[in-house]
């Protein structure tokens, strides 16, 4: 026989395995007949079926599938065989990330089978032929889709249509028959919903489920990065119905059941353009001296009824949607607007946490409980830190009163006063024990009438910020206390140590600065890393810096499993402050009301789920805000090819190099291939693109001069071009 042939045999043997393979591990539990295992190979020849008969008694003298009983097989279970999440890189490969492996396992693209990115998959590991070779593998089955709706730009044929998504770790376009376009039209951004992926399809068929708009503009382009991440940005009708139903007038009967606290002076402090308000202060001084401080909050879980369409609703939205342009709140506009927002000269419905302090801001003594309140002023933040500043305790001269109303005004100015500086020690012992104090410069932008920027601002933490941050924490620390040391169920926001590994890849980056992270202990750890923050405020590199250190730092969850808060150096911590746009403060009412009332405590795995979903649900919003910022950037910089800016560099990889404008803080890239005076290699040690021939180095940090290139509204995507030589920072 000639080696061709030889080899011919053996290629034929091999697929014939392969597909009798394919057939066992399709169902696993199930066994399988030569003529079952024929028909699902489409074989219907007599010689054909033989040779699947052969074939299966030499694999079962090998052990390796299994005769259960006379003439069926059935693959033998192996311990190769895990549960993970796909993730995309992006170059259309993968890598499945397995609880139970100690890394991850790559899978190629042609061994994906059509799993998509997030997917829950099984993943088969094959054996390693050489020690230190990565874990490789081929995706068996899919568990669980991530998510079967993508957003994309319609491709329109004559009886038929692709969709091209936008998300880049989508790998496939979506091919949708002409019956299932709809109103779509060639170029059109959509909404597209996958039905099904046919096992010889190249492409999975899909449906056109929402028109979104024209490719750029405004609201398309918003509503696209939420739906991207599969956010609403309207209330279903039922919803709305339900919620504009509720009866929100404050009863006798209801106000007979709280701690009435409406002559307390009380106030609230929030950004100038806030719409709700769901946590207020009040303060007074009692007889002995110390001072009784009220933290209240908007009593959301009054009004939801735990069966209703309205508790579907928050619980799947789980948190409020904050986009450069507009908010999306968790809640209608009756209850976040109206009925729970703490607006001026208005009595509320509360749960508040009231603590006896000292002048040392030292908790004596706490209350918790449901209250009814009534705000007696509201301040802008910007009007509190005035008063602060100028130590101002007399009514703001815009206000005109008399009596009573100047009484407690002037009694409100004292608060905020007494409260500045209590807040201030409660800070300085935070920061002694450990807490890092993360004051990030916040990008915010000037738009006008129709939401376009026209103006870029940083938005810095001053002390009325820092005042209201502090009584929150006090509240939501002394809550989760409270509960914790009963030792019974409840919702935790937990925040872990960050690993050395991710330190000693910032302190790599910080060292060309000449800044060092001193890990001796973890005491040592944050002191460094608070000195550090304090060292780069106002210098050229601080909001690189800053968004690394963020990145070294663990992600904060919610969980029923407490380890406590790293980052503000807490052994007990939750969010009960804010349950107008957080699901988890609503689930800390609830729980906190049933262990008030004597309540056993509650199973701790549907609590672990619900915090679960609101930690994915948080990521999601956070991942829609930063792409809103990012458009937004990108608009603001539209047509700007004349000017020249100075950037710093804020990433490098084997393709580019990323560049922050000092400026305004929009971040676009320098493709390698774009830097003509030499060939660039990347060099990853060194953060660095380098020359090959003049040993030139682009490196992390480090300042150019750039010219805007091209900007990309759909991509959400800034292109720069080199124009002057770099600045050694």
């Amino acid at each position: 026989m000639t080696k061709r042939k030889k080899r011919a045999q053996k290629h034929k043997k091999n697929e014939l395995t392969k597909g009798i393979f394919t057939v066992l591990e399709s169902n696993r539990e199930k066994s399988f007949n030569y003529k079952q295992i024929a028909a699902k190979l489409d074989i219907t020849d007599t010689n054909g079926r033989n040779l699947i008969i052969k074939r299966l008694g030499q694999l079962k003298d090998k052990q390796r599938i299994e005769e259960v009983e006379r003439g069926k097989y059935k693959a033998i279970p192996s311990q190769n065989y895990y549960e993970g999440i796909v993730d995309m890189t992006g170059r259309n490969n993968a890598y499945v990330i397995c609880e139970d492996l100690d890394s991850d396992v790559f899978v190629p693209f042609n061994l994906l089978n059509k799993a998509l990115h997030g997917d829950l998959v099984e993943v088969y590991v094959f054996p390693r032929r050489r020690k230190g070779k990565k874990i490789e593998g081929e995706i068996t089955k899919i568990l669980e889709r991530k998510k079967t709706t993508f957003v994309g730009i319609v491709q329109l044929q004559k009886n038929f249509a692709f969709v091209n998504p936008t998300d880049f770790k989508m790998y496939s376009d979506i091919f949708v028959p002409k019956n299932k376009i709809g109103d779509a039209e060639h170029g059109d951004k959509v909404i597209v919903e996958i039905i099904d992926w046919p096992k010889d399809a190249d492409s999975p068929n899909g449906k056109i489920v929402q028109v979104l708009g024209k490719p750029g503009e405004h609201d398309t382009e918003i509503h696209a990065i939420l739906a991207e991440y599969g956010l609403p940005y309207n209330f279903p009708e039922e919803v709305e119905h339900y919620a504009n139903k509720l009866d929100t007038s404050i009863t006798k009967e209801e106000i007979a059941k709280r701690r009435d606290m409406r002559d307390v002076p009380t106030f609230t402090i929030d950004p100038k353009d806030a719409k709700d308000f769901d946590d207020a202060l009040s303060f007074q001084v009692l007889e002995d001296g110390n001072f009784e401080v009220g933290i209240h909050i908007a009593d959301v879980s009054h009004y939801i009824d735990l069966d209703s369409v309205l508790e579907e609703e928050a619980y799947n939205r789980a948190t409020s949607v904050y986009l450069v342009d507009r908010v999306v709140p968790m809640l209608p506009e009756i209850l976040s607007n109206n009925a729970c927002s703490l607006r001026p000269n208005e009595e509320k419905l509360t749960f508040s946490a009231v603590f006896k302090m000292n002048k040392d801001a030292q908790v004596l003594d706490k209350w918790f409980g449901r209250t009814v309140t009534y705000s007696d002023r509201r301040f802008a933040y910007e009007e509190a830190q005035a008063m602060i500043e100028n130590q101002n305790n007399s009514v703001p001269a815009d206000v005109s009163l008399t009596g009573e109303s100047y009484e407690v005004e002037n009694h409100i100015a004292e608060a905020i006063i007494t409260l500045d500086e209590m807040a201030k020690l409660m800070r300085g012992r935070r920061l002694s024990a450990g807490a890092i104090s993360f004051d990030k410069v916040e990008v915010k932008f000037e738009l006008n009438d129709k939401s376009e920027p026209i103006g870029v601002y940083f938005k810095t933490t001053k002390d009325a910020n820092k005042l209201i941050e502090e009584f929150m924490l006090l509240a939501n620390r002394k809550v989760a206390e409270f509960i914790g040391k009963q030792k019974k169920t409840f919702v935790y926001r937990v925040h872990d140590e960050p690993d050395d590994e991710k330190l000693m890849l910032l302190q790599g980056v910080i060292s060309k600065f000449g800044y060092s992270i001193d890990m001796k202990s973890k005491k040592a750890v944050t002191s460094s890393l608070n000195a550090l923050l304090e060292e780069v405020q106002g210098t050229k590199e601080q909001n690189l810096v800053d968004t690394l250190t963020i990145r070294t730092m663990s992600k904060a969850v919610y969980t029923t499993d407490n380890i406590g808060h790293y980052g503000l150096a807490f052994d007990y911590y939750t969010h009960f402050t804010s349950p107008i746009r957080r699901y988890p403060d609503v689930m800390v009412h609830r729980l906190l009301q049933h262990y008030l009332d004597g309540g056993a405590s509650v199973d701790a795995e549907k609590y672990e789920a619900k915090c679960k979903h609101s930690s994915q649900m948080e990521y999601l919003a956070t991942s829609a805000e930063r792409d809103s910022i990012k458009y937004m950037q990108i608009k603001f910089m539209e047509g700007r090819y004349d000017e020249e800016f100075i950037g710093v560099i804020s990433g490098v990889t084997e393709w580019g190099i990323y560049v922050e404008l000092v400026d305004n803080k929009c971040e676009g890239m320098i493709r390698t291939r774009d830097i003509k005076d030499d060939y660039y290699v990347f060099d990853e040690k060194q953060y660095a693109l380098v020359g090959e021939s003049t040993k030139n180095m682009y490196q992390l940090g480090d300042e150019v001069f750039v010219k805007l290139k091209s900007t990309d509204l759909v991509k959400r995507h800034l292109d720069f071009e080199l124009t002057g030589k770099k600045i050694n920072g």
